[in-house]
């Protein structure tokens, strides 16, 4: 649903929205927060909106491209996977990126790439993205998603937009918990304290029998 599917991070939001308006979309980008705080929404609304053939700063969601972002069959919108649990490794970044890139979009006026735990990268496989991010084609987007920015490179973090998530107010995960997933009021108001702003953590909870158990 691009940017009108996201709760919360309105300050991120206008961020991408005035690059794309403006043309000024850089090459790479560190997308930093905590497990379900929304790093993997925001990087694929600001990729199906940088894709989508209106032009705008809101993804149409009716066009070609943007009914092919919806069902994960975009060719120009690359997630970056692993095998070994732990560790993205220098192959993968040399195969998934630095061995792609350099192929033009199929479709559309970028190629995107996604990084989600992307502080599991070796030093290596950073070393091996690094030369990528400072030559980079002018149709390329690297987005890496974080829960520790700290933990990749200063030369990364250096040649990257660094946009660090922040906790969403309460009363937006509630409204959230109760209109889009139908928690009744008592139930959403528990899960919306524990989560503490995290819209993920308060979803996840409000689908956890566990919790329930717990709270009872």
């Amino acid at each position: 649903m691009g940017f009108k599917g996201i709760v919360g991070h309105e300050d991120i939001i206008a961020h991408f929205k005035s690059s794309i308006e403006t043309g000024n979309v850089a090459h790479a980008y560190i997308i930093s927060g905590d497990a379900g705080s929304g790093k993997k929404a925001l990087a694929y609304a600001f990729a199906e909106t940088l894709e989508c053939e209106a032009g705008g700063t809101e993804a149409c969601g009716t066009c070609q491209s943007c009914l092919q972002v919806s069902t994960g069959n975009y060719p120009d919108i690359i997630t970056v996977t692993h095998e070994k649990p732990n560790s993205i490794s220098v192959d993968d970044i040399r195969v998934q990126i630095n061995g792609d890139i350099q192929v033009k979009p199929y479709n559309g006026k970028y190629k995107i790439y996604i990084v989600p735990d992307a502080d599991m990268m070796t030093v290596q496989a950073q070393n091996a993205l690094l030369k990528t991010i400072e030559e980079p084609p002018a149709y390329a987007v690297i987005l890496l998603l974080t829960e520790n920015a700290n933990s990749l490179l200063p030369t990364i973090c250096s040649r990257c937009v660094m946009l660090k998530l922040r906790n969403i107010k309460d009363q937006l995960v509630k409204r959230y918990l109760m209109e889009q997933l139908q928690v009744p009021d008592y139930k959403a108001d528990v899960c919306t304290a524990f989560a503490q702003g995290n819209i993920g953590k308060a979803a996840m909870l409000a689908g956890s029998e566990h919790f329930n158990e717990i709270k009872d």
